[in-house]
């Protein structure tokens, strides 16, 4: 029996897409099944391993100061940039 080249291109034109299926079929059967097992490694790791309560931050007056020199000193090396340009 003699087949025909267009007979045999169909053939693997199927083979080729029950291969995509296939492999789109486990890739995504994996993420599916790592989604669920990164949601439960989360939850058993939150159970065992609470997250500490951050410590009362200080007041405001205190960085205030802090911050106004922090602005000159950034307004001052602006400037000077611009000095150097011309």
């Amino acid at each position: 029996m003699v087949t025909t080249g267009s007979n045999m291109e169909t053939n693997l034109i199927a083979e080729a897409l029950k291969f995509m299926v296939l492999g789109m079929g486990i890739v995504f059967s994996f993420l599916i099944v790592m989604v669920y097992a990164l949601k439960f490694q989360a939850k058993i790791i939150a159970k065992y391993f609470p997250e500490k309560k951050a410590a009362p931050k200080k007041p405001q007056a205190a960085n205030t100061s802090n911050n106004t020199a922090k602005m000159a000193a950034i307004v001052a090396a602006v400037q000077h940039h611009k000095n150097l340009k011309g």
